[in-house]
């Protein structure tokens, strides 16, 4: 049988639960990981990467976190914007059911975990932040992304990390073809870009 892959929607693996040390939005914390769950031994490279790169988020808002893991960027949005409301989405249920161990285990009681399909239709998101499955291919990836980005409120902004060798620049042409909105990129660092995208002002009649 083929080995799980971090965009399995239901591993099949054992989970082998273990803890995890990591540092996130400068708090030291001892949070759970399993087998199944992408980067499960670590904070993986191109997270830390964009976590780096980001603005600090909000005070307020609605956050969104594509693609959570065992909640890395959701917990490090929650612990900067405590009064925000971050809502983590992916597909893996192993992935779901870490990220919400880990949000407890943070005292972060604003994140939401859900399946991508959980999400109300009319919500919309001030920030998004997200290590995007890039390695799901390009069409399942451009139609998530086009459904997420299209989320974002008239003033809000996405910030994805993509690896270079992994189509960072191709993606961002892309994502500059989509109507309405604008992209670039901000940071390059250790092998990875930092994109930053927001919406394109309204034509002015």
């Amino acid at each position: 049988m083929p080995a799980d892959q971090y965009f399995s929607a239901d591993p099949t693996s054992e989970a082998h639960w273990r803890p995890l040390r990591v540092s996130l939005a400068g708090h030291d914390l001892t949070l759970t990981t399993a087998s199944g769950v992408f980067a499960a031994d670590a904070l993986d490279r191109g997270t830390r990467v964009l976590l780096e790169a980001v603005p600090e988020p909000p005070r307020t808002g609605r956050f969104l976190d594509v693609g959570c893991g065992w909640g890395p960027i959701a917990l490090s949005l929650a612990l900067q914007s405590p009064e925000a409301q971050v809502t983590a989405v992916d597909v893996n249920a192993r992935s779901r059911e870490a990220c919400t161990r880990n949000a407890a285990l943070a005292g972060c009681p604003n994140v939401t975990v859900c399946a991508p399909e959980e999400v109300p239709a009319e919500a919309r998101f001030d920030v998004i932040w997200s290590n995007p499955p890039i390695r799901i291919g390009k069409a399942q990836l451009h139609e998530l992304l086009s459904l997420w980005l299209g989320r974002l409120t008239p003033t809000g902004e996405a910030w994805l990390v993509v690896g270079k060798q992994l189509g960072a620049d191709s993606l961002l042409r892309w994502i500059q073809e989509i109507p309405g909105v604008r992209a670039e990129r901000a940071a390059t660092s250790r092998g990875f870009r930092v994109l930053r995208v927001w919406r394109a002002p309204a034509a002015q009649g």
